[in-house]
């Protein structure tokens, strides 16, 4: 089983979802309003009480068929938009 990890602008997270649910995943965790450093630029205070700046953080759980669906439909969003994608193993307790 793989797990996803999704950050990008709030703002795209319908246009991610769209793509998500296109894919055919099992389902996904949402995380909105999600702020911290990165290599680029550093989100302040303001940015965060405004959600001007803010990312979502989407986890997805799946098999590696339904990834390969999942990385042809959010390349795309991810190359316009900007934010990260990161893969890999997951093991069940």
């Amino acid at each position: 089983m793989k797990r996803l990890d999704l950050i990008f602008g709030e703002r795209e997270l319908d246009a991610m979802l769209t793509a998500l649910e296109a894919a055919e995943v099992p389902g996904y965790t949402v995380m909105k309003h999600v702020t911290g450093r990165g290599p680029e630029r550093i989100v302040s205070e303001d940015m965060e009480f405004t959600g001007l700046g803010a990312n979502a953080h989407v986890i997805v759980f799946c098999e590696l068929e339904v990834l390969e669906r999942i990385k042809k439909n959010i390349k795309p969003l991810l190359s316009y938009y900007g934010g990260v994608a990161y893969f890999s193993e997951a093991n069940p307790l």
